[in-house]
């Protein structure tokens, strides 16, 4: 990231959820080299600064402010206030990337885990929205993208709820574009293939394995998912309304 990048965002502001690292933090580096200002989130001040850091001292703004998801309805509400404030009153952009991910079968899914996915990947952005789109509403304009998952689309015979609630958005994503799309804010999702991040790294092999046959052949890294939401939120995609942009290496057309 580079302070020379085309500065297509200038002026505009993101709020990026999940963003210490992996796929959040190069979507808020990716919108900050675009001339975003952006708030980094998440649980972890150490890894959120480190990101604002980073972001900062390519020329970039940003600032870390701290939330747990799965808190309570308030908090989240909350969140989207002090986030706002922070961006100098106004949410332009609004990326719902922050999900959990237990990779288990369906009867070893401790009840917890399950309580936490579904307050992460469906309850949190269906706050957010609501604490955030009628703003941008009012002002006739705003973008918002939720990213879902290639497993949204099939059967797999492991992390079924989480392919559930990847679904939800989805189908959360053409509901709202049918809501607030008429008053100028354009709602989007996003689908990852198999992507290598700080977080996986110790199941590169099954990864590679999984993107062995795809028409890429390769697993993803954050970087291309982030280069897909600066596509959605650009203003080359103005009539890109609903939809889910699968940035998957084609594996979802290619596995079955």
């Amino acid at each position: 990231m580079t302070s020379s990048t085309s500065p297509q965002l200038l002026g505009r502001t993101a709020l990026v959820t999940g963003s210490t690292s992996g796929i959040g933090a190069a979507i808020a580096s990716t919108l900050a080299a675009h001339g975003a200002s952006v708030v980094v989130s998440g649980r972890d001040a150490d890894r959120g600064n480190s990101v604002v850091h980073r972001i900062t001292e390519a020329g970039g703004t940003a600032a870390f402010v701290d939330v747990d998801l799965a808190g309570s309805y308030h908090e989240l509400r909350e969140f989207a206030a002090r986030s706002t404030e922070t961006l100098g009153g106004r949410v332009d952009i609004l990326v719902n990337n922050a999900g959990i991910y237990p990779a288990t079968a369906t009867a070893d899914l401790p009840d917890d885990q399950l309580d936490a996915m579904l307050a992460v990947n469906i309850r949190a952005p269906h706050v957010l929205v609501g604490a955030l789109a009628t703003a941008m509403a009012v002002r006739g304009s705003g973008c918002i993208v939720n990213i879902g998952s290639w497993m949204a689309t099939m059967g797999s015979p492991f992390a079924a709820m989480y392919s559930a609630t990847k679904a939800a958005d989805e189908q959360l994503t053409r509901s709202w574009a049918a809501e607030f799309g008429p008053r100028g804010v354009r709602v989007n999702a996003l689908a990852p293939g198999a992507t290598l991040t700080p977080g996986n790294e110790d199941a590169r092999q099954v990864l590679d394995a999984m993107t062995a046959g795809t028409p890429a052949g390769t697993v993803l890294s954050p970087q291309d998912i982030a280069d897909g939401v600066l596509f959605l939120v650009s203003d080359r995609a103005t009539m890109v309304h609903g939809t889910t942009l699968f940035v998957d290496g084609g594996i979802s057309v290619t596995r079955g």
